[in-house]
This record gives C-alpha cells, sequence and structure tokens, in this order.
C-alpha cells in the first residue's frame, strides 16, 4: 500500500514538472505573411545585424532577411500577431527609414524568388564594400 502511494506522488510529481517545463518552451513562430520594407540608411552588415536584432525581439517574427545594398528588409511574420506598418515602426527605431513597400503570401514570395523565407538568405556585404562588416578593410574590386 505504502509503495502505490509512493508511486502515485512520484507519478503526479513528474506530470507537474512536465506541465511546468511545458510552459517554458516556446513555440516556432510561423510565417503566414511576408513584408518586404524599402529601408533607407543601410550601408553594411552591422546595420543588418541591427534590424535583424531588433526585428527577432518583436513577437510573431519568424525569419528575417536585409539586403542591404537594394535597401530591402524582408520580414516572415504571423498576421495574427503582428502587422507590418508595426515592423516598419520598429526598423525605423532602430534609427533608419522604412515603410511597407508589399506585403505578400509564402506562395508569392517562393514563385517570385524561388525559394521558401529564411533559406538562403541574402549575403550581406560590409561597410565600404568589404565583406564581413567594419570598415578600414580592404575594398572589393
Amino acid at each position: 500500500m505504502k509503495s502505490k502511494i509512493v508511486n502515485v506522488v512520484l507519478i503526479v510529481l513528474v506530470l507537474t514538472a512536465l506541465a511546468v517545463l511545458g510552459l517554458y518552451v516556446r513555440i516556432g513562430v510561423t510565417a503566414d505573411s511576408i513584408a518586404v520594407l524599402k529601408t533607407g540608411g543601410m550601408t553594411c552588415s552591422s546595420c543588418s545585424s541591427r534590424i535583424t536584432t531588433a526585428l527577432q525581439t518583436q513577437k510573431g517574427v519568424a525569419a528575417t532577411e536585409v539586403d542591404v545594398e537594394g535597401g530591402w528588409v524582408i520580414v516572415g511574420y504571423d498576421t495574427k500577431t503582428v502587422k507590418p506598418e508595426t515592423l516598419a515602426e520598429k526598423v525605423n527605431q532602430t534609427g533608419f527609414v522604412s515603410s511597407v513597400h508589399a506585403v505578400l503570401t509564402p506562395e508569392q514570395f517562393k514563385q517570385i524568388t524561388g525559394r521558401t523565407i529564411g533559406q538562403e538568405a541574402l549575403a550581406a556585404k560590409g561597410c565600404c564594400g568589404t565583406k564581413g562588416g567594419g570598415c578600414g578593410g580592404s575594398r572589393e574590386n
């Protein structure tokens, strides 16, 4: 009888621990829409990193890509959680000028680019045309 009580208590403790741990597991965000933001003022990979970091802290963002040379920020996001205007404002808050250029479905994005958001992300060049960021490096020819 005593062993049954111990077993029941152990089972309850394990189930409680699993439930608590389950609350701390973050479920990955799925992009059901893609915002294409026209963004000015970006010059290097450091700019790209600042924008990506800022957007990744926004709830509902699944993936970001930054094309420094073209002046584009592409954001895959969950429409139930965040709006594209909020994403542009988040980029503006990092010190760049950004506005919503287009909103696409993942299917439209794939038709246009031939890939899924977050795969084969755009390569960022560094400041002054150098790879890897940082000014003062040798220029690419």
